[in-house]
């Protein structure tokens, strides 16, 4: 299993958040450390992920995937400390 940086920009018009969310919550273990930034561990790869959530977004929107792993800081995430250093 890996973590996974999925991180987005949903251009107006046709904004479906609710959507987005709906499918990133599908993987088992995920965090909302920023507004736009969502983690998820999985053993799925980025493509395979990119391809998941792109069907779920409109054509002008933006939607990068990478994995994570290497070093990682953060400063007051909208997730728990604790989940961060158990997962990336």
């Amino acid at each position: 299993m890996a973590a996974y940086l999925v991180i987005y920009d949903l251009i107006t018009p046709g904004q479906n958040y609710g959507k987005v969310h709906d499918q990133i919550k599908t993987y088992k273990t995920w965090a909302r450390p920023t507004e736009s930034t969502w983690i998820v561990v999985t053993d799925k790869t980025a493509l395979q992920i990119r391809d998941h959530l792109q069907e779920h977004i409109d054509a002008n929107d933006r939607l990068l995937v990478v994995k994570s792993g290497v070093e990682s800081a953060w400063y007051n995430p909208r997730c728990s400390n604790e989940w961060l250093m158990n997962h990336l």
